[in-house]
């Protein structure tokens, strides 16, 4: 039997660039298929592959990009909005900093960035259902971030405050999404303000349970924190509905730890690594997802500090293909067993004697 869990899938958005073949949809998917990858995760907000606007209300444009891939041999696996779903939410102290995720006529005007920011989310809905999509990949924002350490002693209330302004400004965009059959998969990450199970049950209690909100399940990012991410897989199994494959390693000493001291990504206590030089149980993780049923796709993302991307993305697909487990359809005892039998059954266990 095939394996339940799709792939290798890859994400675009760290390969785009604006030389051949990465800077157009036809050119990007032949050199990903040429590597073995079956799909791709395509980032919405790099024009050079994608227009969003143009996906949302144009079926015949989204007909177009499905055959690009298709001709190509890969599968569209989700729609990506990190950078416009990180601008649904934005605290002050990061205005200046996250600005460079919109449009420049957005500049310095935190009301209109996140206006057109929950417009791209609602398109990329229509645009998924359009393409056949029924999960896309994003980020939650973060409001209360920057209260993570609580020095000085953070005021009664202020993290339920901060969760029920995101939850204020996510429904009506879960909203949207549940019309149109599609999820959001929230990738879990440090710098949001959802970065861990904790703050996950936080946000879903906060938008009532809603059946659109999903995960995005990432262990580097788990692995940084010193957390177990394989029994996140155990608590969160029926939430995830993406699976970014990326490695990770953490290494602490008598000078820095998850913090790193401020320290550039080469020289981090935690850092992200190309597939197979990091420290994460994939095997394990393929088991536990099997397990649970997870059916969706395997999209490496790389991030490596000291690996080049094509080498990264060159060893990813092999490495993901390796991992893909053909589910049994028999018990490896099935040779031992019997036909049933009550009588015989209650034999065995003394019954009615």
């Amino acid at each position: 039997m095939p394996s339940p869990i799709k792939g290798p899938g890859l994400f675009l958005a760290q390969f785009a660039d604006d030389q051949a073949p990465f800077n157009s949809l036809a050119e990007i998917t032949k050199w990903a298929a040429g590597l073995g990858y079956k799909g791709v995760q395509i980032p919405t907000f790099d024009a050079r592959l994608f227009d969003l606007a143009k996906a949302a209300e144009s079926q015949t444009y989204c007909d177009e990009i499905a055959g690009i891939c298709a001709e190509a041999g890969v599968a569209i696996t989700e729609l990506s909005t990190h950078l416009q779903g990180q601008l649904v939410a934005v605290h002050p102290a990061y205005d200046l900093a996250f600005d460079a995720f919109a449009p420049a006529e957005m500049h310095g005007k935190p009301a209109a960035r996140q206006a057109w920011a929950v417009d791209q989310m609602k398109l990329t809905a229509r645009a998924s259902r359009r393409l056949g999509l029924d999960v896309s990949v994003s980020f939650t924002g973060s409001l209360a971030f920057p209260y993570l350490y609580p020095w000085p002693q953070r005021p009664a209330g202020l993290i339920e405050d901060a969760f029920a302004e995101l939850a204020r400004r996510w429904k009506p965009i879960l909203d949207a999404y549940q019309e149109e059959g599609v999820a959001i998969a929230y990738e879990i990450h440090p710098g949001e303000d959802v970065f861990d199970g904790a703050t996950w049950e936080r946000f879903l209690d906060a938008v009532d349970g809603h059946a659109a909100a999903a995960i995005n399940y990432d262990p580097s990012h788990f692995l940084l924190q010193q957390m177990d991410y394989l029994a996140f897989i155990d608590l969160y199994a029926d939430r995830v509905r993406a699976f970014h494959v990326k490695d990770a390693e953490f290494n602490p000493t008598g000078r820095q730890g998850v913090y790193s001291g401020y320290a550039p990504w080469t020289d981090r206590a935690g850092r992200f690594r190309s597939l197979g030089d990091g420290q994460v149980d994939f095997s394990g993780i393929f088991s536990k997802l099997t397990q649970y049923g997870y059916d969706s796709w395997a999209v490496l993302e790389w991030e490596c500090c000291l690996k080049s991307p094509e080498q990264g993305a060159a060893e990813g697909a092999p490495f993901i293909a390796r991992h893909l487990i053909e589910v049994t359809g028999k018990a490896f005892d099935d040779f031992a067993g019997a036909e049933t039998d009550r009588a015989r059954n209650h034999a065995i266990l003394g019954i009615g004697q």
